[in-house]
């Protein structure tokens, strides 16, 4: 049925004769791809009959790519970033990019499924709540979380390290250097690395017939100063660690001047690891033993998932685990004469 001439065709009418909400309307008329094709369908037919403009139909290369990095643009951050950039620009995609510490402050994804010239979004590390990101998913809008914090659904897709075979290898890696009492400067406790990470650390101990002792494990925030307060508590135990396994590289190098400040040698007094593998594991003397994450193939992964998500591919694997790997170099040694 059509329409009398000089009216106006509003959306909520063509919601009411499509059977579907006012939002989905919204998001085909302004031509978001994530809309599923049977959905896409009814309001076209409606919008037909009602008489109303036809919707705007995206391509595949359209529409901008949102990518939301709260936290400064470090070697961490920023390698990750970049790499997510650069595969952006083989895609023919154009990145909007919100960074920075005051971004967490942003209430961005309450809005985002919202706006027409976004069709997609990848966010990295996010610190909202995980009910901020169900409710963006519940919108229909497709998005990959890099590194989540806490465990996700199993409908949103992520790309992470393995954080339980990288916590677990490099524990492994001091006890078969004889090393039993290991303290663990872990990070955040509510952040699902630090928690991955421990577990695989308590399953190399129980290998090598240990148990962990709660006395030998910090959570801190993953900073060289933060990382060195831990290790000054734990160096300063009647029963001191033999080994420190560090959140990351920048904890590690924090560990490594509370041993100097006590006149300790790494690795002959004791072993120190980090985590990550970035530009500052090669530049402690001695080098730093530590975890490689895959953060450039982390960015291009996500990339890859996003685009199979916009183009409606089928997707089997919506958390992907990419695998990390031990880097041993001169911090770590077998357990020394004397402690």
């Amino acid at each position: 049925m059509g329409r009398p001439p000089g009216t106006r065709v509003t959306v909520r009418a063509i919601a009411a004769e499509a059977g579907v909400s006012i939002a989905t309307v919204s998001r085909v008329m302004n031509g978001r791809v994530q809309v599923a094709p049977e959905t896409e369908e009814l309001v076209r037919r409606a919008v037909g009959r009602l008489g109303a403009p036809a919707p705007a139909r995206r391509g595949a290369t359209e529409g901008a790519i949102y990518v939301r990095c709260p936290y400064v643009l470090t070697d961490y951050f920023g390698l990750i970033v970049s790499s997510i950039a650069e595969t952006l620009d083989l895609h023919r995609r154009r990145l909007v990019l919100q960074a920075g510490e005051a971004a967490q402050r942003s209430p961005v994804l309450r809005t985002l499924a919202q706006d027409p010239s976004i069709a997609g979004a990848i966010l990295i590390l996010p610190p909202e709540p995980g009910e901020e990101l169900v409710a963006l998913q519940g919108q229909g809008f497709p998005f990959v979380v890099v590194d989540p914090r806490t465990l996700l659904p199993r409908d949103i897709a992520s790309v992470s390290a393995a954080h339980f075979a990288g916590g677990r290898s490099v524990t492994a890696h001091l006890t078969a250097l004889g090393h039993r009492r290991i303290g663990v400067i872990g990070g955040p406790r509510e952040w699902l690395a630090s928690e991955s990470r421990i577990v695989g650390h308590t399953s190399a101990l129980a290998e090598a017939g240990t148990l962990t002792s709660p006395e030998l494990l910090r959570s801190i925030e993953p900073t060289v100063d933060w990382g060195y307060g831990a290790a000054c508590e734990l160096l300063d135990l009647p029963d001191r660690p033999t080994a420190l396994v560090a959140f990351n590289d920048k904890a590690a190098v924090g560990a490594m001047r509370a041993a100097q400040e006590r006149g300790l040698r790494v690795p002959e007094d004791l072993s120190i690891t980090g985590f990550d593998d970035i530009d500052l594991s090669h530049s402690t003397v001695p080098q730093l033993t530590t975890v490689r994450q895959p953060l450039e193939e982390m960015g291009r992964m996500a990339v890859s998932l996003l685009m199979r998500l916009l183009e409606r591919h089928t997707v089997d694997t919506l958390h992907v685990e990419l695998a990390t790997h031990l880097v041993v170099r001169g911090s770590t040694g077998p357990v020394g004469r004397a402690r």
